[in-house]
């Protein structure tokens, strides 16, 4: 019976070392949670459970011997003529048979292996251990996950979960709903594929954390060509924005922070190699790379190719748009079921209204129509007089690049008085313009600006 309890034992810690091994968990993390554990059950063995722990008698070691490394549970005791009242106490008869020089009130140290306890709280207590174990690797998993959250990962496809895909991460896996995935992307078990941690939380009735992947969402193309364009990894090229729609048609708008750069040439590459390696990641889905202008009526041109617009006018004040197209391109400039329009008009933050040349010269054939659209699309006059009038231009910060400063301008931020009034938050919420960028304009406006308190 002896060497059954003894097998018992040491598979009992074998299986703890191979999870904490397997799980990459701390070894005297991993000991703490067994000691807490086994001090609870003998505790609760001892009718003792409202024993505060910094009064606890009760120790657990971990001693070394030639069979490999045992627990063993230390209980300072005091030695009683009566009964024992509890497990902190002992007979003196009990006590005699291993200190045959113990006396009443004494205290003295007993120890014994926790196979000794009775079999219910000896499996209580591995129960607990595995327990805070599994939860401590939950944690583990959960804080390294969460912040790879916006990052491209790879994995391997496991299986369909009704409509979600599972996939295989290596430490976990992570699950890909429908409305996440490429339509019309078929996998079989065991193909590789990346996609971007879109999300990772807790959830009480699950064992590990929820990982929710992305290969739908307009921030896995961004990273993609974070990967594949050295210009955009090294900051010569910035995404301004990008607007999707999942295996139809993507467009990505970029911006050079030096002149000497073409930032769509950057994009496509020779002979569109590196364009194309991103092309075959999305299944073929369309990509335009659209250049970013400060200049509305230049940003909506750009924005509706492939179509080559015959003419653009813009409200930057109503933020609606009108593009006129010979009649062979309007079916390009609409796109299919309007895709192209729609992402032209998310990226621009332009209602667009898509005309030909005929049909705009028969809309507007009048003299009285072209007046009203005149007057429409017609930039709104500036009070230079006003303005100039103790403002300080943009241009008068140093660092200011064109394209922020047409960014500003087309919030109707005009000068630099107005940009001191505005907060970091509501800067980034502006198009075109994040956390990062809004920073950045605060920092040189921190560094030009010699700021003076009233008295």
């Amino acid at each position: 019976m002896a060497v059954k309890k003894k097998e018992v034992e040491v598979n009992l810690l074998e299986a703890i070392q191979q999870f904490c091994a397997d799980k990459s968990l701390d070894r005297e993390a991993v000991m703490g949670v067994i000691r807490d554990s086994l001090i609870t059950a003998y505790k609760k063995k001892s009718g003792i459970e409202t024993l505060e722990e910094e009064e606890s008698p009760i120790k657990v070691e971990f001693a070394s011997s030639g069979d490999g490394e045992n627990v063993v549970i230390v209980v300072s005791r005091k030695v009683v003529e009566a009964s024992p009242a509890n497990g902190l106490e002992i007979s003196l008869e009990d006590a005699k048979a291993i200190y045959p020089n113990a006396t009443e009130g004494e205290v003295l140290d007993f120890r014994e292996k926790p196979m000794e306890l009775s079999r219910i709280i000896s499996s209580q207590a591995k129960q607990m251990v595995f327990q805070r174990l599994r939860d401590m690797e939950k944690e583990l998993l959960y804080q390294e996950y969460k912040a790879k959250e916006g990052e491209l990962t790879h994995g391997y496809f496991q299986r369909w979960k009704k409509d979600a895909m599972s996939i295989d991460l290596g430490k976990v896996e992570g699950v890909m709903p429908k409305r996440e995935q490429n339509p019309g992307e078929k996998y079989h078990s065991g193909d590789r594929l990346k996609a971007i941690i879109q999300k990772v939380e807790l959830r009480p009735r699950e064992p590990i954390p929820v990982i929710t992947l992305s290969r739908a969402s307009a921030d896995f193309v961004r990273k993609l060509f974070e990967m594949e364009i050295p210009e955009i990894y090294d900051g010569l090229v910035e995404i301004v924005n990008v607007a999707r729609q999942p295996s139809i048609r993507t467009k990505v708008v970029v911006y050079a922070t030096r002149g000497d750069i073409d930032p769509v040439g950057a994009c496509v590459g020779m002979k569109g190699v590196r364009i194309q390696s991103i092309v075959r990641e999305l299944g073929n889905e369309r990509i335009d790379i659209v250049q970013y202008s400060s200049d509305p009526t230049e940003f909506i041109a750009n924005a509706i190719s492939p179509a080559k617009p015959y003419d653009v006018k813009a409200d930057s004040v109503g933020r609606e748009a009108m593009v006129i197209v010979p009649e062979e391109q309007l079916s390009l400039a609409i796109g299919i079921n309007g895709s192209n329009v729609k992402l032209a008009s998310q990226l621009t933050g332009f209602r667009i209204d898509i005309k030909t040349i005929a049909q705009y010269n028969e809309e507007f054939s009048s003299p009285e129509a072209r007046e009203r659209l005149d007057k429409l699309f017609s930039p709104p006059v500036a009070n230079t007089e006003e303005e100039d009038d103790g403002a300080t231009a943009l241009e008068d910060l140093p660092g200011l690049s064109t394209r922020l400063i047409g960014l500003l301008r087309s919030a109707g931020i005009n000068n630099v008085e107005t940009l001191i009034e505005i907060s970091q938050d509501d800067l980034a919420k502006l198009p075109g313009i994040g956390q990062t960028t809004a920073a950045q304009i605060l920092r040189i406006l921190a560094e030009s600006v010699e700021w003076v308190e009233e008295s």
